[in-house]
Parts: C-alpha cells; sequence; structure tokens
C-alpha cells in the first residue's frame, strides 16, 4: 500500500494496491477534545473522596485534623436532624442570593454604561478599576461603621464582591466586539435599541457568562468570611463555632457544604450558558 499526499489543501489519499487507481481518502484524525460526557466534572471530586477514603482506612490520617469520610457523614446527619444544619444554610442561602441579586443587577448595569459610552466610561471605568485594585475584605471595617455590624453591611459585602468580576468580564466583552459589525449596522439603518439588541447583546453574552460564573463563586468566598462576624446563625458561624471548641469534623461539614452549592451554582450557569449560546460552535460544545 502507498500513500500520496496533494500539496496545497487537498486532502491526504490512500491508494489500495488491490484495486489500483481507486483512491480512497484517508480519514483525518480528530483534534477536538471529543463527545461531552454526561456527568465528567464530577469523577474529580469522587476521586479525591475515594483517595480520603482509603486514607483514612489505612490509618494514615490524623483523625483528629482530618476526621473519615463516614464520620463527617454521621456528624452532617446529626446537624440535619437536631434542626441546627437547616437553620444555617438557608440563612446563608438568603445572604448569599441577596448579595448575589444586587451584584448581578450593579455588574450589568455599569458595564453596559461604560461600554456603550465614552462618558460613561470615563466616570466608571476608573472608579470600578480602584475599587477591584482595593482588598474587598478590607472594607469590611468602614462597612460596619457605615452600616452597622447587622445584615446590611455583609450583603453589601457580598454584592461588591459579585459586581467586580461580572463588570470586567462584560465590560471586556463589550470593547472586544468589532468595529465592523457596528458599521454594518449602521449602513442596516439599526436604531439604538436593535443595535444593543442585535448586536451588543449576542457579542456580550460569552464575557458576561465568565464573570457570572465567577461572581457565583465569590458569593460563596465572602459568604464564609462574614458570617463569622457578628454573626448568630450561617454556614460561617457554624464553622468558627467549632473551631473554638475543636470539632474538625463540622468544620469539614460546613466546607463540604459550600462546595456542593458552589459547584451546583456553577453547573447551573454552565448549563444556561449552553442553552443561551447553542448558536456557537466551540471546543465545549
Amino acid at each position: 500500500m502507498t500513500t500520496t499526499t496533494a500539496l496545497g489543501t487537498a486532502p491526504a489519499v490512500t491508494v489500495d494496491d488491490d484495486a489500483p487507481g481507486r483512491p480512497r481518502r484517508r480519514r483525518r484524525r480528530g483534534l477536538a477534545p471529543g463527545r461531552r460526557l454526561p456527568a465528567v466534572r464530577l469523577v474529580g471530586p469522587l476521586l479525591l473522596i475515594v483517595l480520603w477514603a482509603v486514607a483514612s482506612a489505612a490509618g494514615q490520617l490524623d483523625t483528629g485534623a482530618i476526621p473519615a469520610p463516614w464520620t463527617v457523614l454521621e456528624t452532617g446527619v446529626h446537624l440535619w436532624t437536631d434542626g441546627t444544619l437547616p437553620t444555617d444554610i438557608l440563612t446563608s442561602l438568603e445572604r448569599a442570593g441577596y448579595g448575589f441579586a444586587i451584584g448581578l443587577t450593579a455588574g450589568v448595569t455599569l458595564a453596559l454604561a461604560s461600554g456603550l459610552s465614552r462618558t460613561g466610561e470615563a466616570l466608571i471605568d476608573g472608579t470600578v478599576q480602584l475599587n477591584r485594585a482595593i482588598p474587598t475584605l478590607g472594607l469590611i471595617p468602614l462597612f460596619i461603621l457605615w452600616l452597622g455590624i447587622g445584615e446590611t453591611f455583609k450583603i453589601a459585602i457580598i454584592a461588591i464582591v459579585v459586581y467586580i468580576p461580572i463588570y470586567l468580564n462584560t465590560h471586556a466583552a463589550l470593547s472586544g466586539i468589532d468595529h465592523r459589525f457596528v458599521e454594518l449596522a449602521e449602513v442596516q439603518g439599526l436604531s439604538k435599541v436593535q443595535f444593543i439588541r442585535q448586536i451588543v447583546i449576542p457579542g456580550a453574552l460569552p464575557g458576561f457568562f465568565v464573570g457570572l460564573r465567577l461572581g457565583v463563586t465569590g458569593s460563596w468566598l465572602g459568604l464564609v468570611v462574614l458570617e463569622q462576624i457578628n454573626a448568630t446563625s450561617g454556614l460561617g458561624y457554624l464553622m468558627f463555632q467549632a473551631q473554638n471548641y475543636g470539632q474538625s469534623d463540622v468544620i469539614l461539614v460546613g466546607l463540604l457544604i459550600y462546595g456542593v452549592f458552589g459547584l451546583i451554582s456553577d453547573s447551573a450557569v454552565r448549563i444556561v450558558e449552553r442553552r443561551v449560546l447553542s448558536w456557537r460552535r466551540t471546543l465545549s460544545n
């Protein structure tokens, strides 16, 4: 069997010696990642749990510092049955939900105002960049003086943690829209509303979803710190109390719940993103 490769962009062909003069096309090796597997992102976490269980069963881990998975599960069941865990989970979800909603609204609004107007960019972008450079958790003492030590300052800090990545990624996506689309819209005589609906929104959606995923994760990261400040309920408060009493199993229960919430919320955003951006042909789909 002999193989000949044509010059230029023509595909390679293979000539079968058994049938001379009848070239057959050789199938190119695929370079794409391949077909998407269902629930493939659960493989990594499940593997970590298996390794954790094996190390615990083999006595390679200090049970005082890292309890076995079955001990953590038993503690979680006990906290749930006595009513402690459901109350703390609902409180944390409420705080994260309010802060996320405010941050999402602020991030999208500021990104649109800054990305579609030079005046808006002059007034907004520099201020947001300055805010981004300041550690958000470092604002806690100042916000306590302004808003008190109740729920308001916690929600405000979560909103700041959320709006910054949403603004940055959405603004970057708006700035990256090809100017030829703007010229095409002008030639077609599109109005401002039509231009935003047909050009701006589809062009900004990929960046917006990246910022949305970062914002969802940021809401949980900020919550675990804020719930340790003058809180009487919440997962962060539960973990803080467990630290005082050396209950590492309770701390691990809280961390695992945070991780599960983060994974679920990120997966939900990914599902919405794939449906909304189903018109795109990318490596991921």
